[in-house]
């Protein structure tokens, strides 16, 4: 069977979907693997370490493969390079990318998709989201620090001595933990809020001070430890309670987010403005909308003083880590979906089940389906 991997064409994107680290150990379980020429260099990886690894490096061998392996999701014109019957495995924005899942099926290509497996034990090992949330959230960390004209620590100096800055996370997912320890690290005073009563314990191990409010209920986790959407009226009451809190704050990282759905808004206009002046707020959730009502993907704005950031694919940004720890994601799928060097789906597995979103020219993933308008099948 045989793996290929191309250069990611989205622009921007530094990542490679497998390291010459993973590659060796998936040509030495028996699989061939084929990569496109220059797939690695973004990430600092020649195509004379995938040679070594055991690896074909050939001029569009990228998309070849019985099995496609990439970060970004495929263009239209990739998915028409794809033969059929092919399995693609990826970050595919399924419930976002109508016209590609569409694609996807009249291609007849097998489309697995990451951000779609389920958070399940068995499943820890290629859960590719949580993987590159621990990036993101690290390098917001590093992006609040960076532009706040404050120190984060404090300081004891002849001059005087500097109180250590005020953080706030929203969300305690993997993002917003990482957000918090890298925060603590730096020396902030570091406070974690989460609509997850659960998650109480872990802001406080990480040494931050969990923020309460009283929104009136006890708590709000979802089935798959994400957090549920909020009433309407919940959602009032929290960003007015939020607004309160934030007014205190050097920097605000928002991680809030629910999968296949609009980013939550948590930080309203107002909050903003009651900021101290030269205030940074870091919104991770910038390209499924924004969690501050002022946020735009892929921009700073300055608004009352503050700055209020939006970056986009902030792993790509890390791509050398971002890379080793996504191809480590990938590998453990191909074991659950490869047996003795062969493809051995399982449409029957919890995993395989979740992650697919097309097969044998259908959408057969309901929420998918549901997200983009497509008929039952």
């Amino acid at each position: 069977m045989r793996i290929s991997v191309p250069k990611e064409s989205a622009a921007g994107e530094r990542r490679v979907a497998l390291t010459p680290e993973v590659v060796e150990r998936l040509v030495r379980s028996g699989l061939e693997v084929a990569i496109e020429p220059g797939a690695g260099l973004g990430s600092h990886h020649s195509d004379e370490q995938y040679r070594e690894a055991g690896a074909k490096v050939e001029a569009g061998a990228g998309l070849s493969g019985d099995v496609v392996v990439k970060v970004q999701p495929p263009s239209l014109d990739e998915v028409g390079q794809l033969r059929e019957g092919a399995v693609l495995i990826g970050f595919l924005q399924p419930f976002t990318s109508p016209e590609l899942v569409r694609a996807l099926a009249q291609a007849r290509v097998t489309a697995l998709a990451m951000e779609a497996i389920p958070r399940i034990t068995r499943a820890q090992a290629m859960d590719a989201l949580s993987s590159q949330a621990t990036v993101a959230g690290y390098q917001a960390a590093l992006i609040a620090a960076r532009e706040l004209p404050r120190f984060f620590p404090m300081l004891t100096t002849a001059a005087g001595t500097i109180r250590p800055a005020k953080v706030l996370v929203l969300g305690a997912g993997v993002a917003g933990l990482q957000a918090i320890a890298t925060a603590r690290r730096l020396g902030a005073i570091v406070f974690g809020y989460d609509v997850r009563a659960a998650v109480r314990e872990q802001i406080e191990s990480l040494g931050a001070r969990f923020l309460e409010i009283d929104l009136g209920i006890e708590d709000a986790e979802a089935q798959g430890g994400y957090a549920r959407p909020l009433t309407e009226e919940e959602q009032q009451r929290q960003r007015e309670l939020l607004a309160d809190a934030i007014a205190g704050m050097d920097a605000v990282i928002s991680t809030a987010a629910v999968p296949g759905r609009r980013a939550p808004l948590l930080i309203i206009e107002d909050a903003v403005r009651r900021m101290p002046a030269g205030s940074v707020i870091v919104d991770l959730a910038a390209e499924t909308g924004g969690n501050c009502e002022l946020t735009k993907a892929g921009e700073t704005v300055e608004a009352h003083d503050v700055k209020v950031i939006g970056p986009v694919n902030l792993p790509s940004a890390m791509p050398d880590h971002a890379s080793q720890l996504y191809a480590r994601n990938i590998q453990a799928l191909l074991e659950l979906v490869t047996e003795e060097g062969k493809l051995a789906l399982d449409f029957e597995d919890e995993i395989v089940r979740s992650a697919c979103i097309t097969r044998d020219g259908e959408i057969v993933h309901e929420g998918v389906r549901q997200a983009i308008g497509a008929p039952a099948t």
